[in-house]
């Protein structure tokens, strides 16, 4: 049987279900994960050859591009049910070529693609690099049939987007993991600056838009059609509180440790409280509320619960704002993995 995947990613909506369902298929397994995606090769433009000579920084940013904020979500997917699991990017203009590279280098045994979800003759044309992947790969290749969200049902809609939300979280707490491991470390200073950009996401984003969304329409509908979830929706309720309070602890201390380098163990030790109450209340919300959510909830609340999570006090997926969230996450994970 297969002991190890290699999953390509795109960073597309098709990848979140690609996600799921490769997890899913490595725990039925017990194998591990290699999630890989590329980089568009942006020294190999004119514009991209320009940009690296006037503005150095802005060429860097550019040419790393999403990569490492579209593996740190697949990993902390992974990471949420322990399975092992590596994350490769690469640059080049062929992706096909080098997710078999990759395989080979990786000793993977099986290629976990995703189809477009299509019926019929247009199912002949999977997409350009699946097809070309099936054409040339040497290993056997599962296609996974995924839907878009834009094609699926108002609950595929919700449950994809939360289940995003919640990997974009986790891969930020992951990062501040790591920095609590560096505080703790003598090989060298810590830059404080990345744990409180981490920190000012989990301000902005998480706290500002994610948990309320959760808490007036996923988690009040579920309380109203069921009333033995009651108990639960108030303890993560309340642990939405509760993390509010923490991140303020963080700040706190943040700013104790950049005049006294003696604060150091400190910091790292709210950093972990925090990350492992988050790390738990998210895992409460994908293993117990969203199975019972899709047990009680109909398709009228799913569609009241999928239009929130797309637009949410005038704020629209794809709006201004939430590009701006975005560039912050990618910029966050490329920091995180440099």
């Amino acid at each position: 049987m297969y002991t190890h995947l290699l999953v390509p990613l795109d960073g597309s909506t098709l990848s979140i279900g690609l996600v799921t369902q490769a997890v899913d298929f490595a725990r039925s397994l017990a194998a591990r994960i290699t999630f890989f995606t590329a980089r568009e090769d942006l020294g190999a433009s004119g514009d991209g050859a320009l940009l690296r000579s006037l503005e150095p920084q802005d060429y860097a940013e550019a040419a790393a591009g999403s990569a490492s904020a579209i593996l740190a979500k697949a990993v902390a997917a992974a990471g949420a049910f322990g399975i092992p699991c590596e994350a490769v990017a690469r640059t080049g203009p062929r992706p096909y070529e080098m997710i078999l590279d990759v395989a080979a280098e990786q000793g993977c045994d099986l290629i976990f693609m995703a189809s477009h979800g299509r019926k019929g003759l247009k199912a002949m044309v999977l997409g350009s690099q699946t097809h070309k992947v099936l054409a040339h790969s040497t290993l056997p290749v599962l296609v996974a049939s995924v839907e878009s969200n834009a094609a699926g049902s108002a609950a595929e809609v919700a449950i994809g987007i939360i289940k995003d939300e919640h990997r974009a979280i986790a891969a930020v707490i992951r990062g501040l993991r790591q920095v609590a491991a560096e505080l703790r470390s003598a090989a060298s200073l810590p830059d404080l600056d990345f744990p409180a950009g981490l920190v000012a996401y989990l301000k902005t984003f998480p706290e500002v838009l994610h948990h309320p969304k959760e808490e007036q329409f996923l988690f009040a509908r579920l309380a109203a059609r069921s009333a033995e979830s009651a108990e639960l929706i108030a303890r993560l309720e309340a642990e939405h509180r509760e993390g509010s309070a923490q991140i303020q602890t963080i700040e706190a201390c943040l700013s104790a440790t950049r005049s006294d380098p003696a604060r150091y163990g400190d910091l790292a030790d709210v950093i972990d409280r925090f990350a492992d109450a988050q790390w738990q209340h998210l895992s409460t919300e994908e293993k117990l509320i969203l199975p019972a959510a899709r047990q009680h909830l109909d398709e009228t609340d799913w569609q009241g619960i999928a239009s929130a999570f797309q637009q949410n006090a005038g704020v629209r997926v794809g709006s201004e704002q939430d590009e701006a969230f975005k560039r912050m996450f990618v910029r966050l994970m490329n920091r995180a993995s440099a």
